[in-house]
C-alpha cells in the first residue's frame, strides 16, 4: 500500500514539473519578436535591356524619307546632341542604313516631363541599337533572345512546292532549302501533282514571331512514287546530307572549265569594259587562254541555250545542271561536235573552244555561274562533298538514320 502511495506521489511530482516547463516555454515563445515573412521581389521586366516599369514607351515606324535626325528632332532633341550621337554611332551602327517601315521606340522619363531618355531602333527582327539621349550619349547594339524549336511539316503537291508551303502557312524558305538539299537529285521544275514530302527542321522565333529557319535535320520527298531521303550527318567536321544508303546527295563541280589558263578578270559589280569604255558589272570570271583551247562543262547537265550574240557574248552555251545551278560559257571560237540545245552533257565533257567572238579584245572564256537565277562568284562556290559515309562512321549514321526515319514516318501527309 505504502509502495503504491510513493509511486503516485512520484508521478504527481513529474507531471507538475512538466507543466512548469511547458508554461515557461509558452511565455518565452509569446514574448519573442515576430519573424517577418520572406517577400520575394519580382525580377524587373526588361525590353531591349531597359526596365519597362521605369519608363513610358512611345513607338513609331520609319516613314519614307525619314532619317535618324528627323526621328530625334520630333522629340525635341537638339542638333548638337544629334550630331554627337551620330559620331558615337559610327563604330556601332551606320545610321544612314535606317530602313523605311522598321520600328523604333522612345523610352520617356516616367514623370510629367516625359523627357526622352533612350531611342531604340530595330535593325531587323533580331538586332537592335540603343541610343542613350542623356549623359554620355552612349550607343550600343543588342540582340533579342531567339528561341529555337524543332518542328515538322508535310504536304502534297497540287501545283508547286512553293504554293504547297504558303497554303499551309509554312515559310517559303523551307521550299528553297529543300530545293537546295535535293538540287542534284530532284528537278523541282519537274515535280508532279501528288508528289509529297515530310520534313523535320528548326524554326527560330523572337517574342513568339517566326524570324527564320535553322537546320533541316531530315526529309523525305516522294517524287514519281519514289522516296528520296535526306539526313543531316556530321563527317570530317562538316555537316552534309546523305541518302538512306549513306551516299552524298551532292556532286562536285570541276574547279574550272578549262586547263592551262590564267584569270584575266574577276567577278565584280564595277569593271571597266575594255571595248565599251564604260564601267559596268562583270558577273563572271574571264580565263585568258590561247584560241582553240578546249572548254569543258564543270558538271552534268542539259544544254538549254546555244547561240551567238554579236554585241555581247559571241558564241555561247548555257547549261542547266539542276534546279539550282546553271552555267554559261561565252566568246567561244566554236562548239564541240554534237552539242546542241537539249543535249545531255557529262561532267568534264568537251563543249567548245576558247575564242574571241562578240565583244572581246582577245581570246578568253567568260565563264559564269547562276544560283537560283542570280549570278554568283564561281571562285566562291564551296565544293560540295561527294564521298559517302565512311565505314568507320556507318554505325553512327545508321542509328541516326533509323531514328529520324521513324520520326518522319509518323508525320501525316497533309493534303
Amino acid at each position: 500500500m505504502k509502495k503504491k502511495i510513493k509511486i503516485g506521489i512520484l508521478i504527481a511530482v513529474i507531471v507538475a514539473a512538466l507543466l512548469i516547463v511547458f508554461f515557461q516555454i509558452k511565455r518565452i515563445m509569446e514574448a519573442a519578436p515576430e519573424v517577418p515573412a520572406i517577400v520575394e521581389i519580382p525580377e524587373p521586366v526588361l525590353m531591349y535591356g531597359l526596365p519597362v516599369d521605369s519608363f513610358q514607351i512611345e513607338s513609331g515606324t520609319v516613314r519614307p524619307g525619314q532619317n535618324l535626325s528627323d526621328i530625334l528632332l520630333s522629340k525635341g532633341i537638339p542638333m548638337t546632341t544629334i550630331d554627337q550621337i551620330a559620331k558615337n554611332s559610327v563604330l556601332v551602327f551606320d545610321a544612314r542604313k535606317i530602313k523605311v517601315r522598321n520600328d523604333y521606340h522612345f523610352f520617356l522619363k516616367n514623370d510629367s516631363t516625359l523627357t526622352p531618355q533612350y531611342l531604340v531602333y530595330e535593325i531587323n527582327p533580331i538586332e537592335y541599337v540603343v541610343y542613350q539621349l542623356t549623359d554620355s550619349l552612349k550607343v550600343t547594339k543588342g540582340v533579342k533572345p531567339v528561341k529555337t524549336e524543332i518542328k515538322t511539316a508535310s504536304g502534297e503537291i497540287k501545283s508547286s512546292l512553293w504554293n504547297c508551303m504558303t497554303d499551309q502557312g509554312l515559310s517559303p524558305m523551307l521550299a528553297i532549302q529543300l530545293s537546295e538539299i535535293y538540287a542534284w537529285t530532284i528537278d523541282f521544275f519537274g515535280i508532279q501533282k501528288g508528289d509529297h514530302f515530310q520534313v523535320i527542321y528548326e524554326e527560330n522565333s523572337v517574342d513568339g514571331v517566326p524570324v527564320g529557319l535553322g537546320k533541316i535535320f531530315a526529309a523525305n520527298f516522294n517524287h514519281a512514287n519514289e522516296d528520296y531521303y535526306a539526313f543531316l550527318f556530321l563527317q570530317d567536321n562538316e555537316e552534309s546530307y546523305f541518302d538512306d544508303k549513306g551516299k552524298s546527295l551532292k556532286k562536285a563541280f570541276l574547279k574550272a572549265p578549262l586547263k592551262f589558263s590564267r584569270i584575266s578578270s574577276y567577278f565584280t559589280n564595277d569593271r571597266y569594259h575594255p571595248v565599251l569604255k564604260i564601267h559596268r558589272p562583270h558577273h563572271g570570271i574571264d580565263y585568258a587562254a590561247p584560241s582553240g583551247t578546249p572548254v569543258f562543262t564543270i558538271g552534268d547537265g542539259i544544254v538549254i541555250a546555244k547561240g551567238y550574240q554579236a554585241a555581247g557574248g559571241g558564241n555561247f552555251l548555257k547549261i542547266k545542271h539542276n534546279s539550282v545551278y546553271t552555267t554559261s560559257y561565252m566568246h567561244l571560237k566554236g562548239f564541240a561536235p554534237g552539242i546542241k540545245t537539249g543535249s545531255h552533257v557529262r561532267q568534264g565533257e568537251l563543249i567548245g573552244y576558247v575564242g574571241a567572238t562578240g565583244l572581246a579584245t582577245g581570246p578568253h572564256l567568260d565563264f559564269r555561274v547562276f544560283q537560283g537565277g542570280t549570278p554568283v562568284d564561281p571562285l566562291k562556290i564551296k565544293a560540295p562533298p561527294v564521298e559517302p559515309v565512311h565505314d568507320q562512321n556507318m554505325a553512327a549514321f545508321t542509328a541516326l538514320r533509323d531514328s529520324l526515319t521513324t520520326q518522319l514516318q509518323k508525320i501525316p501527309i497533309l493534303k
